[in-house]
């Protein structure tokens, strides 16, 4: 068959599905500038229409009157930021910058204080109270404001965490919401954003690491990932042997490394295609930005409708153990900005079945997958990380193949399975609380003891010496 130089080799349905794809993502563009054009009493005028056609789909009784959950749900929904979204449940969270070996801003978020212990020294040297450190990190196209995005407090992670009495700090990925900062280039440059997830596992996981344990001056911390969150620490601790020492146990909510293939064909062809046909598609920069432009445009209900129907069609996810308000509250922070090569990066990834850094040699003549014995891309050598690391995965999670990832993984790997809970779940569903949040305690406090940090203060006394 014909090869096309930008797109690869691919069968004949596979290349209408990319032109498909291309019309789609080209109208999409033409609606983002039109409604970019427009003016705000505009743009209300276009939500407020939207949500009148939604009303005359649903029940006239459950068009006027809400219960408190769902007041309280769009109030979440509302929330500009993640101080905002944390100050609802009464949390005073703190906002801290770190500045990457590479000159990019990634904003922190801590929240050190249980409720009516905001003002106490914590974590501050002699003197002050010590608090073990958890660190939480988000998803793909995510960010921190996805584990506080909830309509119950009991259900919300960090918040349980706190008042174990945890000193909480979630990280973010340079390029999204809250790190679109470099001092080298601006995010309107191709340049800002040329990362992958080998930039997350060289700088930005081990740099807010090191900030965190500076600024807390605590030996070690817990890490706790969400899906790719799960990924960038397999990457980090599997090229970063010091930073072993420095992370005591490592939690992974659906674990993400080298997921399966999707049933999507769409997708699956656009994971088989060349990274150049999927650069012309969504641009070097942002992917799927315009994302934004439709929360604001749509009435929140038909936003929802929409993100079901998507993971539906993507994922085969049918997000049934999170409820209506969770939905309505979630899903309006669930997008983040990352970067096109990031997606580039996870379709290498899938299509090579290789948890493998950037393949840069797309171009290279022995770069196909069938001439693999004379090229093939460096593997993340995850067998090396010595931290202890407990998997907790979906039973129904269409991207989490367990055996295969056991495979990679360090002997002694701890694997959870949670049986019909999808990816989602394991942020919103209704009993997280309970299916989930047992495990992460038992984890942090098993591999988080005293006594472990007291053995993690003598290594570094020993390596400092010898040093």
């Amino acid at each position: 068959m014909a090869r096309v130089p930008v797109i690869g080799r691919l069968f004949w349905f596979e290349y209408l599905a990319l032109f498909a794809s291309l019309i789609l993502v080209g109208l999409e563009w033409i609606i983002h500038i039109i409604t970019f054009c427009l003016p705000e009493t505009a743009i209300k005028f276009f939500h407020d229409r939207s949500k009148t056609i939604f009303n005359l789909f649903i029940s006239p009784e459950n068009a006027g009157n809400r219960s408190e959950e769902e007041k309280f749900a769009a109030a979440v929904a509302q929330a500009s930021d993640f101080v905002d979204i944390c100050s609802l449940f009464g949390y005073e969270p703190e906002e801290h910058i770190v500045q990457t070996g590479d000159g990019y801003l990634l904003g922190l978020h801590r929240l050190p204080y249980r409720k009516g212990e905001e003002g106490a020294r914590i974590n501050q040297g002699k003197g002050s109270t010590q608090k073990k450190v958890v660190y939480l990190h988000h998803g793909l196209m995510m960010c921190s404001e996805v584990w506080v995005c909830l309509t119950e407090e009991e259900r919300c992670l960090p918040f349980q965490l706190v008042e174990q009495g945890y000193d909480v700090w979630l990280g973010n990925n340079r390029g999204n919401k809250y790190s679109k900062k470099s001092i080298h280039q601006s995010p309107s440059s191709n340049d800002f954003w040329d990362f992958s997830i080998d930039q997350f596992a060289f700088h930005d996981i081990p740099d807010s690491i090191n900030y965190i344990l500076e600024v807390t001056r605590q030996p070690s911390l817990s890490y706790v990932g969400f899906s790719q969150g799960t990924a960038q620490a397999f990457a980090t601790l599997s090229i970063h042997p010091v930073l072993n020492q420095k992370v005591d146990v490592f939690v992974a909510l659906a674990p993400a490394m080298a997921p399966t293939g999707l049933p999507n064909h769409f997708v699956d062809s656009l994971m088989k295609a060349s990274p150049n046909f999927i650069f012309l598609l969504f641009g070097r920069r942002s992917i799927l930005s315009s994302t934004t432009m439709w929360q604001t445009v749509l009435y929140p209900p038909i936003f929802v409708r929409i993100i079901d129907t998507s993971l539906s069609i993507l994922f085969n996810w049918k997000c049934r153990n999170i409820r209506r308000c969770q939905k309505l509250a979630g899903y309006l922070h669930l997008f983040s900005f990352t970067s096109t090569k990031s997606v580039v990066h996870w379709f290498q990834i899938i299509r090579h079945k290789n948890f493998q850094f950037y393949d840069d040699e797309v171009h290279a003549p022995f770069s196909a997958v069938a001439s693999e014995r004379f090229y093939k891309p460096v593997k993340y050598p995850t067998k090396n990380i010595k931290t202890p690391i407990v998997l907790l995965y979906g039973g129904s999670d269409s991207l989490v193949d367990i055996d295969v990832m056991l495979k990679e993984l360090p002997r002694g790997t701890v694997a959870k399975k949670i049986p019909k809970y999808e990816h989602l779940d394991f942020l919103w569903a209704s009993d997280v609380q309970d299916l989930v949040f047992s495990h992460v305690f038992e984890a942090l406090q098993r591999y988080s003891s005293d006594e472990v940090i007291e053995e993690t203060k003598q290594m570094a006394q020993v390596n400092h010496h010898s040093g």
